[in-house]
């Protein structure tokens, strides 16, 4: 009876510990898209030469990574999709301001 209890112990702990780490993988992704939207923002005040391209690639190899996660419940799927809709009209509005800059926007 106490291997059963112990192995059903073992479980939910993996699983809080699981959950843990996506939600650490959110938080961190939450605040990969705020420094990018700063480094965009000096882009287009005029601080630095080149778009910060690179780090939009990484980020969004990031939010590919994490939507193939079938582990995530309810909570973390609404706010990873709620961060999703975040970068993607903070993407359309960078790709807009490169535009009017006159550069191409991958």
């Amino acid at each position: 009876m106490a291997m059963i209890g112990n192995r059903l112990y073992r479980g939910t702990q993996a699983k809080n510990e699981e959950a843990l780490e996506i939600d650490q993988q959110l938080a961190r992704l939450e605040e990969d898209i705020r420094r990018l939207k700063i480094e965009f923002d000096i882009y287009f005040n005029g601080a630095t030469k080149r778009p910060p391209l690179e780090t939009r690639a990484r980020l969004d190899a990031v939010i590919r990574r994490i939507s193939d996660n079938r582990s995530l419940n309810y909570a973390q799927r609404y706010q990873f999709n709620t961060l999703v809709a975040r970068f993607t009209s903070y993407r359309e509005l960078w790709r807009r301001g490169m535009k009017a800059k006159g550069e191409d926007f991958i």
